[in-house]
């Protein structure tokens, strides 16, 4: 049986014990997405380190056929606001066997603000696109909205999200706007739909769909 005072010391303890692995968690939790993690993510046919982001498929990365190449070069440099639901889903189609990655780029709620701790993955991202590696290529820059509002206002507001990306890489990294293209999809296509409103949900996605390489051809 434990005295009183070395109960309360070894509470005292487990307390503290309990604190640090919690500090800990939230440290790794909040780590940031590297410059390097997005190359990798990005590159075709290499897999990058998943902690704390979202890649798709990297085994394979078949080059655009003949009328998806035709497709991609009509979208480029067009307003986000100008496609139609129709280019929206082709856009989806040809992203899903692409390099990409979901940085989580966070937005303030009901805005196209890039919260402040987002900034660091934005910065990371725009040293990426600009490393020789990934420079030059196409990208898909997708904007997501969580469920809150209606299907036109989280539209508009996705799209708001989309181009605020490209606009910072853009000014702050010199990338060639017409190597990005931007579309919204509102609350279409959310990436916790058991949590519809989750913060994970005000996103935005970066997809490689013409690699560099693959263009000069």
């Amino acid at each position: 049986m434990f005295k009183p005072s070395a109960k309360a010391a070894i509470v005292s303890i487990m307390t503290v014990g309990a604190a640090l692995s919690f500090c800990l968690a939230a440290a790794r939790a909040g780590d940031d997405v590297t410059e390097d993690q997005i190359i990798r993510a990005l590159t075709p046919d290499k897999k990058p380190l998943t902690r704390g982001l979202s890649a798709g498929p990297q085994t394979t990365s078949p080059e655009l056929n003949a009328d998806q190449a035709k497709f991609v070069q009509s979208v480029r440099g067009r307003a986000t606001r100008s496609l139609s639901s129709a280019e929206r889903e082709e856009i989806a189609t040809i992203v899903q066997d692409k390099p990409k990655i979901d940085l989580e780029i966070n937005f303030d709620y009901n805005s196209a603000d890039i919260s402040a701790k987002s900034l660091p993955s934005v910065q990371a991202l725009g040293r990426a696109l600009t490393n020789q590696d990934l420079k030059g290529s196409t990208f898909v820059v997708a904007g997501h909205t969580d469920a809150a509002g209606g299907e036109d206002y989280n539209q508009g507001l996705s799209e708001r999200r989309a181009d605020a990306i490209k606009r910072y890489l853009v000014d702050k990294y010199g990338i060639n706007g017409t190597d990005l293209v931007t579309v919204g999809y509102g609350k279409s296509k959310l990436k916790d739909p058991s949590h519809p409103m989750a913060e994970m949900n005000r996103r935005v996605q970066v997809v490689n769909v013409e690699n560099k390489a693959t263009a000069a051809k």
